[in-house]
């Protein structure tokens, strides 16, 4: 374990090879703390923009709409934001979602916040891009139920609001109301969905930005080897990982379904049980926790992960410390983005 996290610590290292500059009145140890940070996280860039999908506001402007959008679901009973709600950090805190036809799904929905970063999306990281991700749920039907492409864009044609929407995000294109543009559009909207926080001040210096117990708590973070799968930007978001490589999470989760992760898409019995490692960004809000939902508390979860995937057992202190870490990574969408459009409200 500690050969791996020491070869994560020198590949993000070479990235970085300059110390941070520490502000304020700060100790050896808290420099030190700063840039041990820095080998295995990355500060929250200030946007997520992609080669393939460059965000504009006529874009962002149309994929909100899209995303508050019931009709985006066969029956109108759903859009983006039931499962993924924006004022609640992206969540809908429940453990599986109810889909279009009024059945509960059988995984937790991510948080769309900050998912821009992350390099797969889904539990079992079959989606590569948030604009592949994006279409998905659309035509399941187990989610939104639309039967197919063809049907939702007949549906949208439909409207003068969406077609004037589409052309100004996608101008020059002989048929801007597509598919693929749909998708486009809610990844150009979710690629704005970032969120600093205080954590990121400490990255970048400031050793005030956290206070001693939270200190504590990202060291005892790091020591554990919690990093060896939570690093970088998302702090997690990054890879696949086995859940319960010394311990059936089973037992401890007393999980309702059997769920074995990525075997489901590959066929492959090496993917049993292996699920994409989230990203711990705004974790305190995004309960409950796993892929089925099966902890509510983020203490137990800390406690549960700690078994599973280290075989380690932590003391009361070092959970409660590693939790006032966790929380400093809480942050916020703009105001703006929580609010129906007013476009959709025109929308017949």
């Amino acid at each position: 374990m500690l050969i791996i996290i020491a070869a994560i610590a020198c590949r993000q290292k070479s990235a970085q090879d300059e110390p941070v500059t520490v502000t304020g009145v700060y100790t050896k140890e808290d420099s030190f703390l700063v840039n041990t940070a820095n080998m295995f996280f990355k500060v929250l860039p200030k946007e997520a923009n992609d080669a393939e999908n460059q965000v504009t506001d006529a874009k962002v402007k149309l994929g909100q709409v899209l995303f508050y959008d019931a009709r985006l679901s066969k029956s109108g009973n759903n859009s983006c934001n039931s499962c993924h709600n924006l004022a609640t950090y992206g969540v809908d805190n429940v453990p599986t979602s109810i889909g279009d036809a009024g059945k509960p799904g059988d995984r937790n929905s991510p948080t769309v916040f900050n998912a821009a970063l992350h390099n797969m999306q889904f539990w079992d990281g079959r989606a590569a891009t948030i604009e592949e991700q994006a279409g998905m749920p659309i035509l399941n039907p187990d989610e939104m139920a639309i039967p197919h492409k063809g049907f939702l864009v007949t549906r949208l044609h439909k409207d003068t609001v969406y077609h004037n929407l589409f052309v100004s995000a996608f101008p020059g294109e002989p048929e801007p109301v597509s598919f693929a543009n749909v998708r486009k559009a809610i990844g150009a909207f979710e690629r704005t969905l970032l969120t600093p926080s205080r954590f990121d001040k400490f990255m970048d210096g400031d050793v005030t930005a956290l206070y001693t117990e939270e200190k504590a708590g990202l060291k005892s973070f790091i020591d554990a080897g919690c990093v060896t799968c939570h690093n970088g930007v998302g702090i997690g978001g990054g890879s696949l990982s086995q859940f319960g490589i010394y311990t059936d999470y089973r037992t401890l989760t007393h999980s309702r379904l059997d769920d074995e992760g990525r075997l489901l898409v590959t066929g492959d019995n090496a993917d049993r049980d292996v699920f994409k490692v989230p990203g711990l960004r705004n974790v305190e809000k995004t309960y409950p926790y796993f892929h089925d939902g099966s902890i509510a508390s983020l203490d137990s979860s800390i406690q549960i992960m700690a078994k599973t995937q280290l075989n380690k057992t932590l003391t009361g202190e070092e959970v409660k410390n590693i939790v006032a870490f966790l929380k400093t990574m809480t942050g916020d969408i703009r105001e703006e983005a929580k609010r129906i459009p007013e476009e959709l409200k025109a929308i017949k």
